[in-house]
């Protein structure tokens, strides 16, 4: 059977304005905006989103995310995400990136419901969090009836290309009811071989370290990078 391969759309992880106009600028598809990457991701500021949405012309999904840690809210910590998530509707946002699970490791459905109706219209990915359930294929199931646009995942490995096996199996059974995202380490080396798995979608980051003076507060920052980007692009 001859295999005929498809377009492929790349989401670029931006943690701040500098990476996502790099990810512009490269030919990126899409971005999802976070802050503080070195713990997974975090909420972006009010004024980093605004900066981006009115001066880039890019897709902007944003990461609704109100703390580092596991992905069981308190209900202050809930009621602060779905104020987030007002607020990136009212800035021009064109997708949330968010979750909840409960403290079994499962999808906390009646959380997670209510996010998705606030984020309407609005395209809602369910993040990460999914990589933490205890049965994949029933979140999945669970997902899909909650009407989700798309999962992003590693298929609960540490990378990408290590969970392609659960990738594709999951893929199979969302049967086109909703993306499968697979995210986590993807690079200009690896990329293709989920174009021919079949993936309509990827994320990564393709972001390099930026070189600091030391001081008693510096942390390792991270920048996409542009040549990273179109080597993704040309791969893909």
């Amino acid at each position: 059977m001859k295999l005929v391969l498809i377009d492929m759309l790349l989401e670029i992880c931006t943690n701040s304005f500098q990476s996502a106009k790099n990810a512009q600028d490269a030919g990126a598809h899409r971005i999802e905006l976070c802050q503080e990457l070195s713990v997974g991701g975090i909420t972006p500021s009010y004024g980093l989103i605004k900066q981006v949405i009115e001066n880039l012309k890019i897709p902007v999904f944003v990461l609704i995310r109100p703390r580092s840690g596991n992905f069981i809210y308190s209900d202050d910590e809930f009621k602060i995400m779905t104020r987030d998530i007002e607020l990136c509707k009212k800035l021009g946002c064109h997708g949330i990136v968010s979750g909840v699970l409960n403290s079994i490791q499962t999808i906390d459905i009646e959380r997670t419901k209510v996010l998705i109706e606030l984020s309407k219209p609005l395209s809602f990915t369910f993040h990460r969090a999914f990589d933490e359930v205890a049965n994949p294929e029933d979140a999945l199931r669970q997902l899909i009836d909650l009407d989700v646009t798309r999962v992003l995942t590693s298929g609960q490995q540490s990378t990408a290309i290590k969970g392609l096996e659960l990738l594709n199996q999951l893929k199979q059974l969302a049967n086109g009811r909703i993306t499968i995202l697979p995210g986590s380490g993807i690079n200009a080396k690896n990329a293709n071989c989920f174009k021919v798995a079949g993936f309509t979608e990827i994320h990564a980051s393709a972001s390099s370290v930026i070189q600091q003076e030391n001081s008693l507060f510096s942390k390792p920052q991270t920048v996409s990078n542009v040549q990273k980007i179109k080597a993704i692009l040309d791969a893909i």
